[in-house]
């Protein structure tokens, strides 16, 4: 009976001892919430004010926003809010100074917050810069071009943005811990698809420009290059899987065979047409 009470009573005790600091806790997080939203607000306005929001729905990733019903101005309110609040919450975590194994889990959880919010900020406003460092490079290399390729400037721009958008999502994966075998050659192999089908369609468009009598076999050429840049970026995302890499393999043996097959045809007809335009 008397272990009971003594339980009891250290029981209270402790509770009573965590009182000042749940106190604590809940005013840091109420006052950090308190100045999240003031920050939130006037980082609102400010950038209505300052005109940004306008120059920025201007871009692609500003009409994908709106698309999405999403404005910029508090967008990055919420984000500046959401900061701030972390920080809040990080604090009164320390306050509380919870042990055992749940004071070791929340410690994780809000030391790992702010690596989330600052990946997630990497991923949105490096996209946002991306956008605006391809178009002006874009506008730059064009007139290097004459006005009938300038189809090539615009492939040579969305390379540039593929290329930069990727590096930036390793970016943000790395500070948010997300990296590894599998998201590395994921990301290569969606890089590798998205410059194929963007190198194709400007290589293609050019080549049909210049000698209009490829414009026949110019949708099998779009699809056989398709094809083999799907095929290859499918290997690099599959690279770290040995059994699919051998059905990829198996698979791109079989198109090959087949794509041969496809080509007798096309290049007879070819042929054909060309020695009748020689005779």
């Amino acid at each position: 009976m008397l272990n009971i009470v003594d339980v009891l009573s250290n029981m209270v005790g402790d509770i009573i001892a965590a009182i000042p600091s749940v106190i604590a806790a809940i005013i840091v997080i109420l006052v950090g919430y308190a100045i999240g939203i003031i920050v939130g607000k006037a980082a609102n306005k400010l950038i209505e004010k300052l005109g940004m929001e306008k120059a920025f729905d201007q871009t692609i990733t500003g009409k994908a926003f709106r698309s999405a019903g999403i404005d910029l101005s508090r967008f990055i309110g919420a984000v500046l809010k959401a900061f701030i609040v972390i920080l809040a919450i990080i604090l009164a975590i320390q306050i509380l100074n919870i042990g055992g194994t749940i004071g070791t889990y929340l410690s994780s959880i809000a030391n790992y917050l702010p690596r989330l919010l600052g990946g997630i900020l990497i991923i949105v406003f490096g996209i946002v810069l991306v956008d605006f460092l391809a178009s002006f490079i874009g506008k730059v290399i064009k007139p290097m071009f004459p006005e009938a390729k300038a189809e090539i400037a615009d492939m040579l721009k969305n390379l540039l943005m593929i290329g930069l958008i990727a590096f930036i999502l390793l970016l943000a994966l790395d500070l948010m811990l997300l990296s590894g075998n599998t998201i590395y050659p994921l990301i290569l192999g969606f890089v590798l698809i998205g410059a194929g089908i963007a190198l194709t369609d400007g290589l293609i468009k050019s080549i049909t420009d210049d000698h209009a009598e490829f414009k026949g076999v110019a949708g099998y050429a779009k699809f056989i290059l398709y094809s083999i840049f799907l095929l290859i970026g499918a290997s690099a995302i599959f690279a770290t899987f040995s059994d699919v890499t051998n059905i990829v393999a198996n698979i791109s043996w079989a198109f090959a065979i087949a794509l041969a097959i496809m080509l007798i045809p096309i290049a007879f007809a070819l042929a054909k047409k060309m020695s009748k335009e020689v005779a």
